[in-house]
């Protein structure tokens, strides 16, 4: 037992000697499955795991990241498929109210039809993942306080990602185990991207905010871009001229699906998970900040679906970001629900006991580890002190976006003014300027006076009613806000304020906008826009706010690694890190489970279901060609889709794998590596298990790869994409399954 943990804490929880794994836990970096294949072989997987770990083979070198959602190649001509509610940002770049794409969906019949995303789009395609800590931690005076610390280890990175950068690839270091371990990321940036195919909202959101995160679902949450590069092969930004990118490995399509009891593996970029947190930050989530999120998230959607009511533009506007609100409050909900009525913060609260007490337990122990709790605690403490100004400041800057814009534009103004990259923050280093300015061009088919002043207003009123010694001084004085006011008069004060603020900004002007861009921090505020005003402002206490978050991060350095260490040490096992935004590869198999009140939830739902929900209205609006299809199959048109175990077309299915948020739009893959699904949601009783994981509970929701062909084929005519992916036609103009 000594040898083997002396091995877990020498390589940091990536190979160890570990007991058998429970369960299907664990979003498993490529070069941690490899250390799985007992695990594997046991649920019937006859492959090489060490597939898994070659990023640049199959069927990795497949997988991509649209910067918030995965998705992967499924064609040598740079066809890509996600989920439809990952292409909502082109449906919306793309809409008019004559055209609202939204509602209708896209098909285009050729190349030339294909959509720009507009700016800003992106595909990365990961090439390398290579340890970096002694480059990035190694060798740190320990003399160094807190913000130096952050400093050091923060440059120390921009260093590795320059360096990465000269051969022309775009690069990120990342933490992992609180900074026990630093990777580094290369990959090729994709910069022209197209919209191919989304089926009708009627299709890709059945059943909307009343069906997300919930099972029986029947969602055809399924749509195709197409990557572009220029004539030389290399990434281009978008041009007429480019022509599709030729990626080196693509996903076969198994058009026989998958079966109950099957193994599935989901590969992705999962975000950000929280099951090594302290019980002090778990605490503070459950019983503060998603409380908190839920009663604002609440407030903005009613004041944008208010706005959308009054005109269809404005609809489509605040379409993506209103989407993105509710299915974040059904989120939180769930978490809140699973972390007290589920017990998970009562688990995390016996948990840490445990760590403690085994600290305690032996001397070695204790002076390792005996003092990292109590200062955790106490950073966390500190943070909590000023929680409540930081939280509504930050809803303040992104409640707007031309606010967000103006003070953009000034801290950019900042950063250039440093003569060495490396000096600079990172978000606006020269390797972001270009995003930057691609932000602002975008941004010009959302932004909208009416929704800015609206949601300032709200942000506002948050503001004003801060306590004394928590207020936001430089909006204080700008607005004629003061500790104590009443609302009436606090309201009055903002609306005078906005009067003025909307009267006289530009930031509406996309020239003017990204003309700021380029200006020094004197011809910024030489403009006396009053929405630049206001956010020079503010800026000084973000400066303010930014500096204490790098010292507290400083802190994290320091004390992390050492309580990670703990917890490796304490569970003598192989131990998966918190999702972080970086490739993971996850594990399961196809299986339903008992529901609430004696329910069954079968691993499957069928057309059967859409049949049943369809109302014609709202969010059970399923298309009339749709239903069309359903009837023809009833009729007896013959298709190779249908489940013999179901007698049906399968619409979605469960499984057991480990995934969250950034995870939409994973393919699943068979045991061979064939694509067989897309991941694209969770379930309400056990979201919590982005903090401590539910090994008989958690499920994840897929879209069945059945159904993505039968749509295309019986609904939405897109046989040339099908043909496209190497699934064929029989002559009756049904699909034929390939052996």
């Amino acid at each position: 037992m000594r040898t083997c943990r002396r091995r877990l804490l020498l390589l940091a929880g990536l190979v160890a000697c570990a007991p058998p794994l429970a369960a299907d836990e664990g979003m498993w970096m490529p070069q941690q499955i490899p250390a799985l294949a007992q695990k594997l072989r046991a649920l019937g997987f006859e492959g090489d795991p060490s597939a898994f770990a070659d990023l640049t083979g199959q069927p990795m070198g497949a997988i991509v990241s649209l910067g918030g959602c995965t998705a992967s190649f499924a064609s040598p001509e740079g066809l890509i498929v996600t989920n439809h509610h990952c292409v909502q940002g082109s449906l919306q770049y793309n809409s008019t109210p004559q055209r609202n794409l939204l509602v209708d969906g896209y098909l285009a019949k050729t190349r030339e039809e294909e959509l720009s995303n507009g700016p800003g789009s992106r595909v990365l395609v990961t090439v390398s993942v290579k340890e970096v800590t002694e480059a990035v931690t190694g060798r740190i005076d320990p003399r160094l306080d807190d913000l130096r610390r952050f400093d050091f280890v923060e440059r120390r990175a921009k260093e590795r990602v320059a360096a990465c950068e000269a051969g022309g690839l775009r690069c990120r270091v990342d933490a992992f185990f609180g900074g026990l371990k630093y990777f580094e990321t290369a990959q090729v940036e994709i910069q022209d991207v197209r919209l191919v195919y989304a089926p009708p909202q009627g299709i890709g959101n059945f059943g909307g905010e009343t069906d997300n995160w919930r099972w029986p679902r029947h969602t055809g949450d399924f749509s195709f871009y197409r990557a572009y590069v220029g004539r030389d092969g290399k990434p281009a930004p978008f041009s007429k001229d480019n022509v599709p990118f030729r990626p080196a490995h693509w996903l076969r399509v198994q058009p026989a699906g998958v079966r109950e009891g099957d193994l599935v593996f989901v590969v992705g970029y999962p975000g950000r998970t929280q099951r090594h947190q302290t019980y002090a930050e778990v605490k503070e989530t459950t019983e503060w900040a998603f409380p908190r999120f839920v009663r604002g998230a609440e407030e903005q959607i009613a004041l944008l679906e208010a706005l959308g009511k009054t005109d269809p533009e404005l609809k489509i506007k605040a379409a993506a970001r209103l989407r993105g609100l509710n299915n974040a409050l059904t989120n939180r909900k769930g978490q809140i629900e699973g972390l007290v009525k589920g017990g998970i913060l009562a688990r995390k609260e016996e948990g840490e006991r445990a760590l403690a007490a085994w600290i305690a337990g032996d001397p070695g122990r204790r002076k390792e580890y005996g003092g990292v709790l109590p200062a955790l605690a106490a950073q966390q403490a500190e943070a909590e002190r000023t929680r409540e100004r930081d939280a509504v400041f930050a809803s303040l800057l992104a409640s707007s976006s031309m606010l967000s814009a103006a003070h953009s534009a000034h801290l950019l103004s900042v950063e250039r003014a440093k003569k060495d990259d490396l000096d600079r923050e990172p978000e606006f280093q020269e390797r972001n300027w270009a995003r930057v300015r691609e932000g602002q061009q975008r941004a010009q088919r959302t932004i909208d006076a009416r929704i800015d002043r609206a949601l300032l207003a709200w942000a506002m009123a948050r503001a004003a009613a801060l306590p004394a010694g928590q207020r936001i001084s430089g909006l204080d004085k700008l607005v004629g806000l003061t500790p104590g006011m009443t609302k009436a008069d606090s309201d009055q004060a903002i609306a005078d304020s906005l009067q003025r603020l909307f009267a006289g900004t530009r930031m509406t002007d996309e020239a003017f906008r990204i003309g700021l861009l380029g200006k020094t921090t004197a011809e910024i505020a030489a403009t006396r826009d009053p929405m630049v005003d206001l956010a020079l402002a503010l800026d000084p206490l973000y400066l303010e706010t930014r500096e204490a978050a790098k010292r507290r991060q400083g802190a994290s350095i320091r004390l992390r690694p050492l309580y990670m260490r703990a917890i490796l040490a304490q569970s003598g096992g192989l131990v998966a890190p918190d999702a972080n935004g970086t490739l993971r590869v996850t594990f399961g198999v196809v299986k339903g489970k008992p529901g609430p009140d004696g329910t069954v939830w079968t691993a499957f739902t069928s057309l059967k279901g859409i049949e049943q929900k369809a109302t014609g209205d709202g969010e059970f609006n399923a298309p009339a060609r749709q239903l069309e299809a359903i009837r023809a199959l009833r009729a007896g048109k013959a298709t190779p889709h249908v489940l013999p175990a179901i007698g049906d077309v399968p619409v979605d299915f469960l499984s057991t794998v480990d995934t969250t948020g950034g995870n939409s739009g994973s393919p699943t893959l068979d045991g061979k590596g064939d694509l067989v699904g897309l991941l694209f949601d969770g379930t309400y009783d056990t979201i919590a298990s982005d903090f401590l994981f539910d090994p008989v509970n958690t499920r994840s929701i897929h879209v069945d790869v059945r159904d993505m062909l039968w749509t295309m084929a019986e609904v939405d005519g897109a046989s040339h994409l099908l043909r496209e992916m190497g699934v064929g036609q029989d002559e009756s103009g049904g699909l034929s399954l390939r052996p």
